[in-house]
């Protein structure tokens, strides 16, 4: 597999993700479902800690990913449903700090919505892998 970042600007890079990423060679793809702060056990953590529920998030993310033979760095595609983007902000940090050690920078939306499935939830983590 080869990836190429796509990136007709500059300024989203520093940001951590690209605009586009071109995927090509022989692949295997992975559509992950939106990951929470769920806990094993399936129940919230983390009520209204949005550090904590982001972090809890990007386990899962990485759980579903291991289970696959794949880590943060095949992800390509990230998508971020949030109920607060501002406090989000204020935390991406955690997210952009994970993403830059794995070395990916994968094409990312972020959406304020007005809640999740489970209304104590605040984040929620959606993504597309190749490998």
């Amino acid at each position: 597999m080869q990836r190429t970042a796509v990136n007709p600007w500059a300024w989203s890079a520093p940001l951590g993700y690209n605009q586009g990423e071109l995927v090509s060679g022989d692949t295997r793809t992975l559509y992950i479902s939106g990951q929470t702060a769920m806990s094993a056990e399936g129940k919230p953590e983390h009520i209204d800690d949005m550090a904590g529920q982001l972090a809890l998030s990007l386990d899962n993310l990485e759980a579903v990913l291991a289970e696959a033979d794949m880590s943060l760095a095949n992800l390509v595609r990230l998508n971020v449903y949030t109920t607060d983007v501002d406090r989000l902000f204020e935390h991406y940090g955690v997210l952009a700090a994970r993403l830059g050690a794995a070395g990916v920078a994968p094409s990312t939306t972020m959406l304020g919505v007005t809640r999740l499935a489970i209304p104590v939830l605040m984040v929620e983590l959606e993504g597309t892998a190749v490998a």
